[in-house]
């Protein structure tokens, strides 16, 4: 099978287009022919080995990851595709499944033509793609979607709050707007000019162009202060706060659970969620991909048809 692999920290160019052995499943695994990955920020942290403006989590990224190269060759954490093999203690999925999901903390990426992942891992997750979504939307959903709920979450958010969201045009951004609107808030958006009318057309109450108030963003306070890409600058945050508010930031542990994408497969039933898509590449344009997410100006997601 054809898979891009990496063998040092570095750009885009690490990245190796290459043929190399087909996994086959074990018992309690499933092969899945991959229809669509995706590229994010947190996947070009991986490929440079350097979380941006922190060396405190860098060290952390690297102990993770490996100190001076990567332990692993593969990139890539967010999948869809069909399932071609299952192994004889797999119950629930069968071939033929259409199926998405994370690679997270197994040793295998998705930057390939087949991964095999457990039927019921403890470091991914996995589950049946819902009609309506197509294999590129589906590979889109996990990271940010999951992302953005869990902190949601954990900060308490609840109807009649407001809640401002810096970086709100980026992947965790488009739907975290989207998120709380769900649970009842009053939105307002950060983000650039250019993506301003996209966040109201998700559900953004207010939009805030953080290009022109670079002295304060707002005279407003806010029950909720979410930074959504982690480059929110601090002298910003207090100002912002009401006396009881929460600051909650994509700078923090984040879980991954099927609870979790079931919630958001139900705010999409229910069309109150949609995934953003800014750009589609094939797999062969995977490099060209990387280079364009590391500029730091996507909308939503990018995605990768293989």
């Amino acid at each position: 099978m054809k898979a891009y692999l990496y063998n040092e920290y570095g750009n885009a160019d690490v990245l190796q287009y290459k043929e190399i052995e087909k996994p086959f499943p074990t018992d309690y695994e499933i092969l899945v022919r991959i229809y669509a990955s995706t590229v994010s920020a947190g996947v070009i942290w991986m490929r440079k080995g350097e979380y941006p403006n922190s060396k405190l989590l860098t060290f952390l990224l690297r102990m993770h990851l490996g100190i001076s190269k990567p332990r692993t060759n593969f990139l890539g954490v967010e999948f869809a595709g069909i399932v071609e093999a299952v192994g004889k203690e797999v119950h629930y999925f069968q071939k033929g499944d259409k199926v998405f999901g994370t690679v997270t903390g197994l040793k295998t990426g998705t930057y390939a033509d087949y991964v095999c992942v457990p039927e019921k891992g403890k470091q991914n997750i996995i589950a049946r793609m819902p009609r309506g979504l197509t294999f590129e939307q589906a590979a889109a959903l996990p990271v940010g979607g999951m992302t953005a709920l869990g902190i949601l979450r954990k900060a308490n958010i609840q109807a009649g709050q407001s809640i401002l969201i810096y970086g709100a045009s980026g992947s965790v951004g488009t739907y975290a707007v989207q998120i709380a609107k769900y649970f009842g808030s009053k939105v307002t958006a950060v983000c650039s000019g250019k993506n301003i009318q996209m966040v109201k057309s998700i559900g953004a109450d207010e939009a805030i162009d953080y290009t022109i108030q670079r002295d304060g963003l707002s005279k407003e306070q806010y029950d909720i202060v979410f930074d959504a890409v982690g480059k929110m600058p601090h002298a910003f945050i207090k100002p912002l706060l009401k006396p009881e508010g929460t600051f909650c930031s994509i700078n923090t542990v984040t879980e991954e659970k099927l609870s979790y994408i079931h919630q958001l497969l139900n705010m999409i039933d229910e069309q109150k969620l949609k995934v953003v898509i800014d750009r589609t590449y094939s797999f062969v344009q995977l490099t060209e991909a990387h280079e364009y997410v590391e500029k730091g100006h996507k909308r939503g997601n990018v995605v990768i048809c293989h």
